[in-house]
């Protein structure tokens, strides 16, 4: 005869003599910087509702906010350009001079080119993403090809599909669409930064981590 009761559905499980029963914990910097930002809930809130006004005025004026991203792009590479520049100079008896130095220069003269003459500058851009939409796309089909069985295939093929598709798109309607295509782009990142920034400001109102 079997003296062995059946468990108890209603009953939880016991504990697992091999598990650790103290709940986790967070580390204390981790604690800390939440409490830091806890405390400046509001400032994420605003800076998420002053993101997401520029993203809607980004989208309402899209021929603006390419010309501001192109001269945005442009500045930088103008401030990297000279960069490289000095760094050349400063080491001009190492090896690599002459890279550094053409590298520099090519970076401040498209910087310089992009910030006077933005609308160019955007039809250049628009063309160099095409560019570069398709030669992804066109990589990740490759790779989706070769790697046919292995799990997670199918979205790898998703993905270099629409990359092509989207790239091949910009390529066919250049340069008309190199007045707003920059500006979109700006506009859709400004708006999910801005959504982000609102979002963890709300999650810190709502709680402060112990």
């Amino acid at each position: 005869m079997n003296d062995r009761q059946a468990p108890d559905p209603s009953r939880p499980p016991p504990p697992d003599p091999g598990g650790d029963p103290r709940p986790a914990r967070l580390s204390p910097l981790l604690v800390d910087a939440l409490v830091q930002m806890h405390a400046h809930w509001g400032w994420f809130v605003a800076l998420g509702v002053v993101l997401l006004v520029l993203g809607i005025l980004a989208l309402a004026h899209l021929f603006i906010a390419t010309l501001a991203s192109v001269v945005f792009i442009g500045t930088l590479m103008a401030v990297a350009g000279a960069g490289q520049l000095v760094h050349a100079w400063r080491v001009r008896q190492a090896q690599g001079f002459v890279l550094w130095s053409l590298s520099g220069l090519c970076y401040l003269a498209a910087g310089l080119f992009a910030v006077f003459f933005p609308v160019r500058g955007a039809s250049l851009l628009t063309l160099l993403l095409g560019a570069l939409l398709i030669a992804v796309g066109v990589l990740r089909s490759g790779l989706w090809f070769g790697h046919r069985g292995q799990a997670g295939w199918g979205w790898l093929g998703v993905s270099g599909g629409l990359t092509l598709l989207v790239g091949l798109l910009l390529a066919f309607d250049w340069p008309g669409n190199s007045l707003w295509v920059l500006g979109v782009l700006l506009a859709v990142d400004l708006l999910f930064q801005g959504w982000s920034a609102l979002l963890l400001g709300l999650v810190l109102r709502l709680g402060r981590p112990s």
